[in-house]
Formats: C-alpha cells, sequence, structure tokens
C-alpha cells in the first residue's frame, strides 16, 4: 500500500511535532533530515463541521448493520490480519516520519496488533448482555446493570510517538462497542489515520464508520469538539493539549454531555535500592533495564524512565555501570539496522533537551555520559540527541521536574525508602514509577506508597493490556486497556423488574 507525498485529505496538529502549517497546508518535516517528506491540505470549517454529521448517520446505520458483537469482531479480526501483512510496510512509514530505528518499528505494529486482539479476546465478557451484573437477590425483584450500549461518536485525537499503539487504546473498543470514531492524527505521522481508516474499510467496516481529519492545530477542532453529535473525546499529548481540549468542550457549553479522556504527561522515577551493594552483577542488570527504559525511542515515551534515585551504598557502582552500557549504543542513521538510537522529532524538541541539561550543569550536574564515537559524531543535519547520564542532580533542576521527553537520564543520591519515596511522589505527574530491588516483596510493599497509575517492581516502560492504564495527577484522567477501558465508550444502564401481583 503506497500513499501520496501530497495529499488533499483534511490532517492534524501538534504542538511538538516537526511541521509547519499555513492556512492551507501541513507539511510533515523529517527529524532525520530537516526536510520535508509529506503535504497535506487541512480541514475547512465546514468540512470539520460535517464530519460529526456523517459520524452520527453512520453510527446509526452501524447499529443496524451490525448489531451484534460477533459481527464487528469479525471486522476487526480481518482487520488485524490486514495490519499484520502490511506490517515491515507500515514500519518502514514510522522510521521516515518520526525518526524511530528501522529495526524496532515493526516491533511497535506488531505489539498493537498484539494489544488489540488481547481486547477483542476480552470483549465477549466484557460487552455481553448475557452476562449481566446482577443486583442484590430479592424475592418478587430481578435487578441487573447492563454496559453494552454504546455512546456514539467518539474524537480521537492521537500523538505521533507510538501512533499504533496509542490508538489501539481508544479505537478498538470503541468499535467493539459499536461506536463511530473520527480520527485526529498528529501531522507528524497523518499516514497512520489514512491507512487505518482504509484497512477497516477493506475488511468491511461500512464507510463513515471511522474518519479521519486533518487540521493544523488544536483550536481548529473547536467545531468538532463542541459539536452536539460528539459524545467523548480521547486525547494523547502534552498537558497544555489536554487542558486546551478540555476548556474548548467546557466553552461549548459540553462539560456535561460529553466525556473527556486524557493521557498526558510524566516524569516517571525509578529507585534502586540497597539490596545491590555488592552485587555487581544485580547492578548491571539493573542499569542496562533502566538505560534502556530511559533512552528507548530517543526518550519519546510518557513512560520512560525520566528520573532516578539510586540508595547511596551503590550509587557510585550504579553511574558506573550505567556509563558502561551507554558506551555500547550507537546513535545515527534511523534507516540503519544497526542504529539504536535515532533523532529526536524536532528541533525545538532537541533545544528543549540541550536546554535541560544546560541548566542542571550550571546548577551543580555532574555529566558523565560516557566517550562514544556515534555521541560525538552527530549528524547536524537531523535532530540528533545523543544520550547524557547525569549525576549530582537535585530537584532544583528542571531535569529533574519538567518532562524532559528525550535520551537523558539524571540520577540522584538517596539514604532510605522514605526518602526515596518521598522525591518519587514530589512530582506534578503520576503516570508510572519503578522500584528495583531483590527482595520483590518489599518492592510490593514500597509501590503502595507511590502516587502513579502504574507501579512496577522490577521492570518499566510497559503498558500492559490485561491492566488498566491512567495517569494519577496531571499525567490524565480517565482509562484505557483491560476490561475497565472499554468503561468509557459504554452507557451503564440499571434495570429494575417487579413481578406483577397476582
Amino acid at each position: 500500500m503506497t500513499h501520496d507525498k501530497t495529499s488533499t485529505q483534511p490532517t492534524s496538529g501538534d504542538t511538538t511535532s516537526s511541521t509547519s502549517s499555513s492556512s492551507a497546508t501541513i507539511t510533515t518535516i523529517s527529524p532525520s533530515t530537516n526536510k520535508p517528506i509529506l503535504t497535506r491540505s487541512s480541514a475547512t470549517s465546514s468540512q470539520i463541521s460535517q464530519l460529526p454529521k456523517t459520524a452520527r448517520d453512520a453510527y446509526k446505520s452501524f447499529r443496524e448493520s451490525h448489531p451484534t458483537l460477533q459481527s464487528r469482531v469479525s471486522i476487526l479480526q480481518k482487520f488485524l490480519t490486514l495490519l499484520t501483512d502490511r506490517t515491515d510496510e507500515l514500519a518502514s512509514e514510522l522510521t521516515e516520519q518520526m525518526g524511530r530505528p528501522i529495526s524496532y518499528a515493526p516491533v511497535e505494529v506488531k505489539t498493537a496488533i498484539k494489544r488489540a486482539q488481547y481486547l477483542v479476546n476480552i470483549a465477549p465478557e466484557v460487552l455481553s448482555d448475557n452476562i449481566p451484573v446482577l443486583g442484590e437477590v430479592e424475592s418478587g425483584f430481578k435487578r441487573y446493570l447492563q454496559r453494552s450500549q454504546p455512546l456514539g461518536v467518539i474524537l480521537v485525537i492521537f500523538a505521533w510517538n507510538y501512533p499504533y499503539l496509542i490508538l489501539v487504546n481508544s479505537l478498538i473498543p470503541a468499535l467493539l462497542a459499536g461506536n463511530a470514531v473520527i480520527l485526529k492524527p498528529s501531522p507528524q505521522t497523518p499516514t497512520i489515520a489514512e491507512h487505518v481508516v482504509s484497512m477497516l474499510e477493506e475488511a468491511g467496516l461500512p464507510k463513515g464508520v471511522v474518519q479521519y481529519v486533518h487540521v493544523g492545530k488544536v483550536e481548529d477542532l473547536k467545531p468538532l469538539v463542541q459539536s452536539e453529535e460528539v459524545d467523548h473525546v480521547c486525547f494523547t499529548g502534552s498537558v497544555a493539549g489536554g487542558q486546551a481540549v478540555q476548556k474548548l468542550v467546557i466553552e461549548g457549553g459540553r462539560g456535561i454531555r460529553c466525556g473527556v479522556g486524557l493521557e498526558l504527561g510524566g516524569k516517571d522515577p525509578a529507585y534502586v535500592r540497597e539490596d545491590f551493594a555488592g552485587d555487581e552483577k544485580g547492578i548491571r542488570w539493573a542499569a542496562e533495564e533502566i538505560v534502556d527504559g530511559a533512552i528507548f525511542n530517543s526518550g519519546q515515551s510518557c513512560c520512560a524512565i525520566e528520573r532516578v534515585y539510586v540508595h547511596e551504598k551503590v550509587y557510585d557502582q550504579f553511574v558506573e555501570q550505567c556509563k558502561k552500557v551507554l558506551e555500547a549504543y550507537r546513535v545515527g542513521d534511523p534507516s540503519k539496522k544497526d542504529t539504536q538510537i535515532g533523532p529526536v522529532v524536532s528541533k525545538r524538541a532537541k533545544d528543549m533537551i540541550l536546554k535541560q541539561v544546560e541548566d542542571a550543569v550550571k546548577k551543580g550536574a555532574k555529566d558523565e555520559t560516557p566517550a562514544n564515537t556515534t555521541f560525538a559524531n552527530l549528524d547536524p543535519a537531523g535532530n540528533y540527541a545523543a544520550p547524557v547520564l547525569l549525576s549530582n542532580v537535585s530537584h532544583k533542576m528542571d531535569v529533574m521536574t519538567e518532562e524532559t521527553f528525550g535520551p537523558v537520564l539524571p540520577v540522584q543520591m538517596i539514604s532510605s525508602d522514605e526518602e526515596a519515596i518521598a522525591l518519587m511522589n514530589d512530582s506534578q505527574f503520576g503516570l508510572t514509577a519503578s522500584v528495583w530491588t531483590k527482595d520483590t516483596a518489599k518492592g510490593e510493599e514500597l509501590i503502595q506508597h507511590i502516587e502513579a497509575g502504574t507501579v512496577f517492581v522490577n521492570r518499566a516502560d510497559y503498558p500492559s493490556p490485561d491492566l488498566a492504564w491512567t495517569g494519577w495527577k496531571d499525567s490524565g484522567k480517565g482509562v484505557t486497556l483491560s476490561r475497565f477501558g472499554f468503561e468509557q465508550f459504554v452507557k451503564t444502564k440499571s434495570v429494575h423488574v417487579k413481578n406483577y401481583p397476582n
């Protein structure tokens, strides 16, 4: 499947992506070269206003043409087969558009397929009215809950950094529940929505049930977000972007009728406990895992490790092991199979990363980044940011408090579990957090005190489809994934039946 480099299809906006836009055209800029690679025509206000009307009509007809869950499951199974068949091609596009190394890009598509398949598999149990939630038993009465009626029209605004994974979180359960969906992709990865709509229709989904729109900025979505026909908005992106979407909904008088689910930023902490003392192999393992959790995808993940707290008894050894791990990493052209770290998405993103590092060093941090030929020979044409290892950091530095979204690993020394937990919770964010320890029971005890939606022991950066994905604090609101991820796409109805008196 191929797409024109230039299209008149309408695209979406994201303040952090490397795109340029005029009143009519949106241009996607390559992170690797800073040269234009795609253009899309921005939708007009009249086109945007028509989308929810089309979606509402499609929703009504979809309920009639595919009233059973099995009929919708059949379409999605065919869609996932098509997605599987096109994995390599779609992965190549990801590398071109957002800069992920080609050796890793197919993994996102394959993981999205696995995640979607899990959601399809559990749908019969979650959505079926044949398995009602029963009320208390009382003679002469029958009471139960139904949670299978779709909301109607869902708007999904999704980011560029993991576009397929982010998209399936909302798209799959929304369709399984019987909703119509409007997709607004990032302008950095505009073709994802185009491919998905094409494959869904090829799989048998009626035209109009899923649409996409390309626009230059969030404000352009005002007639869509404030439409009486839109029942729920799912947004993944920055805190500022999420606030802007929520503000539009409220200003349009839709704050009650239209739900909003937000998956926003993170400043995810990791804590390495003292029980690794004297265990060089264990410290090496923790260093390898944490470095990977921090710099994979060039650190461009909402659940990447962005700050590390290490007990003083193992601090120096941990920093030394991180150096050894980083010595072996390769930064470079994402189209080459031996590249592990590609460019960040834009020059603006690179500048913000370097600014945080500069601020930290000025305030006393030590740059511990090891010598590495690929770090020292970055292609100046692209937005390449080499991994950085910082020691002697504190919460007086932006790198420990503000989202970095880049391959930076700041490591702070602490002296106790209590100090580590307090510092981990000293943040406006609460997406994920991890504790690294040989005593997993103690780790499981400690994570109960961490203010985050997902907590790990000896793991990081892994949203599991069988668990709820949810942010605390400014990291978001609402839930995706797991059986709970379906709830935002269905209405709950309580049913009371009283026997007729004889």
